[in-house]
Formats: C-alpha cells, structure tokens, sequence
C-alpha cells in the first residue's frame, strides 16, 4: 500500500505534503547508506595492492558491514527528521539554510572520513579513529610525511569530494509546503515521535545488552578483510573515549590469578649476569633507527638493502631475538627509555601527567653521574616528544630549530640523518677523556620514514633506498667514531623503534616486529650474538644491570642477561591486539574480534591478556 493511499484512509487533506517529508527522510537515510557502501567498494580498491581480495569477498565484506552501516546511517537522520518536524508548524527561509547547512557539514565530516581512511590505512593498518586528532596539535609534524605534490592534490581532491557529496545532498532538499489543518498536523507529528525511539533503538542496535560495535562486523581471519566491513565513520565517533582517555583498563581474571599468570615473567632484579662490557661506566650513545626493523636485514634475507649493519653485527654484540613493543615510534620512545610495555590503543608518549610517573633510563643514569643529551633533527614537539624526554630525565635537548636554516632543509620531517650524525660525532671528539663524567646521547633517526626523501638514490625502490642511505650514514658514523680516542670508553646502542607494512609483512607476521638490536664500541668485551627470545623495552634492565645499577621501578623491563630470567617471551601490541612470541611459538589475538588470527596458544592468549591487566592496572596508579 502506497504512502497516499494510506493517508486517505485517515482522511488527510495534506496527503501529498506529508508522503513529500517522509520521501525525503527515507532518501536521505537511503543516501547515506549508499554512500557507506560506495566507501567501502572505494577502501578496497585503493588498498588492494597490499591486500588481494575476491568479488566474493567484496559481497562479504558489505554484506556483514551492513548493518553497521544502517546504524550509523541513523545517527544522521535525527536533525533532517527534527527540522521535519519543525516544518509542521513553520516552513521558512531559515529552515531552508538550516537543512542546506547540515548537509554541507554532514557532506564534509562523510568526505574527511572516507579520504583520511583510505589514504592512512596503508600506513596506519587499521581504521580511521580518534588518533588523527592528536597529530592535528602539529599539523607540519604530520604532514612531513607525505610529499607536497601529494598534499596539494589530495587537498583538491578532498575539495571536489566535498563539493559532490554536498551536491547529492542538496538534491534532497524538498520545497516544503506547509501543513494545514490540526487535525493533519497531529497525524504527522504523532508519525514523526512514533519514529524518533524506533531511530535511537537502530543507533543502538536493539534491545539486547550488546549495543551497537565494530566487533559485530568481524567474520574474517584476514584483518584486511575485519576493517574493509568497519564502517569509518562509526570507528572515528566509537574510538573517542579509548583513545582519549589515559586510564584505559584491561580486565580478564582476578587479581591473584592475572599475578599467578605472570609470576617469575618480569623479574626486577640482576643475579649473577652474564658480563658483556670492560667497564660499568662507559659512555653511551643510544640510537633508535627508524623503522628499521629485520625485514630490510639479513633477518628478513635481505643482504643488499642495509650491507654495512649485516657486517657490524659481527663486530659488536648483536642481539637476534629481538622484538619491538609497538607499531608507532611514540610508543617505541617509551618501550626503550622507560622499559615499560606499550598499549593497543594509547600513546603514553602523549600524557605527560603519566608518563612523568614512569621510571627513565636517561634519569637513571644521571643518577649514577652521566650527562644526558638527546638529538632529534625534526620538530621535537610532535606527539609531545619534548615534555617526555624532559620527564624521562634528558638535561639538554638539540633539536631541528637548533641546527642551520639550511640543515633544516634537508628532509621534508627536518635534518636528514648524516648532518645529526655528523654533530653527535662532533661532540664526542669534544669529550674530555680524563674527566669522570661520563656522558649518554640518545638520538632517534627520521630519514627512513615517510616520504623516504633521502639525498642518496643508490636503489629504485626509495622505501628500500630511504634504508640503505641511514645504512651509509650509521656506517659512516662508526668508522668516524672509530677514529677518535674516545673510542676506547664508547658503547654504541643501535635499536629500531619498529617495522613497517611492506611487502606482504604486516601484523599477522612476526618479522615486522623483529627488530636487530646492535651494542658496538670499545667497551664491549668481544664480539658475540645473544639469541635469546627479548624486547625493546628489556634494554632498560639489561642496560642497568650491565653497568652495575638497580632496576627494582622497571616493572616490565627484564634484564635478558641475569640468570634469572628463565621464561624468554616477547610481547607486541597494534591497534587494539597484541602478538606474544616465543622460542617456538607465535600468536596474534584481535581484541576487537576477541579471537586469535594467528596461532592456536591459548596458553600465551592468556599471557597476553594477563599482560594487559597488569600494565593498565599499573598505569591507574600512576
């Protein structure tokens, strides 16, 4: 039965009047669902060079999505069915502005959404959320990684997006006739409040106690496939309280049975470790290489991307098992310099009110009587960097704003690697060998991070190239060390921060977060490699221990070199899971899923979980 016919029933008089609002509401609801889908279709397409898919796939992928969508699409009902109620009673120019209004925001928020999530997931690998907020605090930060030619054509691509979805939406702005009569102004209204619970019920998705969540939508064990289905817009307006909030909590088992879990894991103490260095207080110069994980190394078969660091590894003590803590070098900063575990949805680095809580290796070894240094060649206040390495107990900072307008230059994120290590060897040279003083730099690289503009073109791929140039540079750097009579008290610390997607390496493997950890120097005691299963954020421990220090407040960082750590594992998070690793196993769990896409080890699910608990618990206290 037709909406007029129905209406004649009841005698309407305003029939065709009424049919002409529900017709609108109902095409702006079917509007913005199709749009959802088209996204979808457009998200896929975009990223299917990483991530190969089928048609039946694609039917899949919007099939289980969809009823996401139908709830998200309602949430951009209520003002179009809240300004058609108004026009009951009143139908004028401001009503019509207010509807063109809202649709031109709505087109907007549609095409910032389903532009930033398409062209971030390549690097992100997960959905558009609250995070991007953050880095819009440093705009410049953000957009070093991307080249200007892209920006500007992704600026008027945006533009032209926003200009046709806005056009599609003022399609359905109807000339509204008024309403006569109160008898068919009581008929329309009581329709339009019957509908309004029927609408938060859909926003909710029923009346179960579940409500609506982007878990609903998963059905695969291919992630690509879990976030293709996840509507973005949903994810960006869903993530704001994990992703805001500095007090997330993990809660899985009870508290004597999450400590019964990892008992004897994270002992915070040395015994009788194994001794690698000449001295306990030589000086140290910790490097953390940008994204240079073991795919780009003989770890991931690779000889001709990064030669010179395959051969130091002969030459110093070369650390095979290790892992990275996290995805993003934020929370990497913290994993190292702090020894803590890093979380799925939450950048410690970026909430100075708990991080200045958190132990420093830096502060540490002030406290024993070192100068502390940090170098950075890019703006040291993106994703607050500056505050964290102050509470992490760094005296001075050098950063870009510190180096030559022409320096500054170099690279689109700052000053390219070979002008910082060109000054962090400077500076040595300037030590005084007979002071007891002893010193700690800590320098994190920029050059092999998006947009991998680097001044050497020695390879054609430039991701591979942006690698092999920090490869001369750390080269070169060592040779120039090795020149120096400080040389003889010197202890190099090369570790990546993390790995990157790239070529069929993604979360589910366990070569993007196994990262060559490399000590080189005069102090060390001889050349040798430690093929225990470890973390980034156990350097802190082992570090401390080496030089004869206590550890007791690093309540996760293990001293892999202590007789007492007994239970090798690592453990890494991304966005919203976490992989666990150990000497013959490997699993990666999906918290959004709630199911392991990788591995059956319930046992280190369960690990994981504990893991969790206890550092989010810890981080409460803080």
């Amino acid at each position: 039965m037709k909406i007029q016919e129905l209406f004649r029933i009841f005698a309407v008089k305003n029939a065709k009047t009424m049919k002409q609002r529900i017709s609108f509401l109902l095409k702006t609801y079917g509007l913005t669902v199709a749009l959802f889908l088209v996204a979808k279709l457009v998200f896929m397409y975009c990223n299917r060079a990483d991530h190969p898919f089928t048609l039946g796939d694609v039917a899949d992928v919007l099939r289980h999505g969809l009823t996401l969508d139908l709830s998200t699409g309602l949430y951009f009902l209520v003002v179009p069915l809240l300004l058609t109620i108004v026009s009951i009673w009143y139908v004028g120019r401001s009503l019509w502005v207010a509807l063109r209004v809202w649709f031109t925001a709505v087109a907007a928020a549609f095409a910032l959404a389903f532009a930033a999530d398409t062209a971030l997931y390549p690097h992100w690998e997960f959905k558009l959320d609250a995070t991007c907020l953050q880095y819009l605090t440093n705009p410049a930060g953000a957009a070093a990684s991307v080249r200007w030619g892209w920006l500007v054509a992704g600026l008027v691509g945006l533009l032209g997006l926003i200009g046709l979805l806005t056009w599609l939406h003022w399609l359905l702005v109807p000339d509204l006739r008024p309403l006569k009569g109160r008898r068919d102004k009581a008929i329309y209204g009581g329709l339009c409040i019957a509908a309004t619970p029927l609408i938060f019920i859909g926003i909710r998705g029923g009346l179960d106690k579940s409500t609506t969540n982007i878990g609903q939508v998963y059905y695969s064990q291919t992630p690509f496939l879990n976030h293709s289905a996840v509507n973005p817009v949903f994810s960006f307006l869903s993530s704001f309280e994990s992703t805001m909030r500095s007090d997330v909590q993990y809660h899985y088992f009870t508290d004597e049975e999450c400590a019964r879990l990892l008992e004897g894991l994270f002992p915070t103490e040395t015994v009788r470790p194994d001794t690698l260095l000449r001295t306990q207080r030589p000086n140290i110069i910790l490097v953390m290489l940008e994204s240079a994980a073991g795919q780009f190394t003989k770890i991931g078969g690779r000889d001709d991307i990064m030669p010179h660091f395959n051969r130091m590894t002969d030459q110093g003590i070369y650390f095979s098992q290790c892992y990275a803590n996290s995805f993003r070098t934020d929370r990497a900063t913290v994993s190292i310099w702090a020894g803590h575990e890093a979380f799925p949805t939450m950048s410690l680095q970026k909430i100075p009110s708990k991080n200045r809580s958190l132990p420093g290796l830096a502060r540490s070894l002030r406290q024993a009587g070192y100068d502390t240094h940090y170098y950075y060649g890019g703006d040291i206040n993106f994703t607050k960097k500056k505050s964290y390495l102050i509470n992490a107990g760094f005296e001075r900072l050098t950063a870009k704003e510190d180096f030559t307008r022409q320096e500054q230059r170099t690279a689109q994120w700052g000053v390219c690697d070979s002008i910082v290590f060109h000054h962090i060897a400077q500076e040595v040279s300037q030590w005084d060998e007979s002071s007891k003083k002893p010193h700690l730099i800590g320098y994190n690289t920029l050059s092999s991070h998006q947009p991998w503009d680097v001044p050497t073109h020695r390879m054609a791929d430039p991701v591979e190239n942006a690698f092999n140039y920090l490869d001369g540079c750390m080269e070169r750097f060592i040779a120039d060390l090795r020149q120096l009579p400080q040389w003889d008290n010197l202890l190099v610390i090369f570790v990546p921060d993390h790995g990157i997607t790239y070529q069929g390496v993604d979360e589910n493997t366990a070569l993007k977060m196994h990262i060559p950890v490399l000590w080189m120097g005069g102090a060390i005691r001889e050349p040798r490699e430690v093929d225990i299963v470890c973390n980034q954020s156990d350097l802190a421990a082992t570090l401390l221990g080496q030089l004869g220090l206590p550890h007791g407040e690093y309540l996760f960082s293990r001293d892999v070199l202590s007789q007492n750590y007994t239970q090798p594992f690592a453990y890494h998070t991304f966005n919203n899971g976490f992989s666990l690793l150990d000497s013959t196993r490997f699993v990666v769990y999906d918290l959004t899923a709630d199911h392991a896409l990788v591995g059956d080890a319930p046992d280190l699910i369960r690990r994981g979980k504990a893991i969790l608990q206890a550092t989010s618990k810890d981080l409460s206290t803080r």
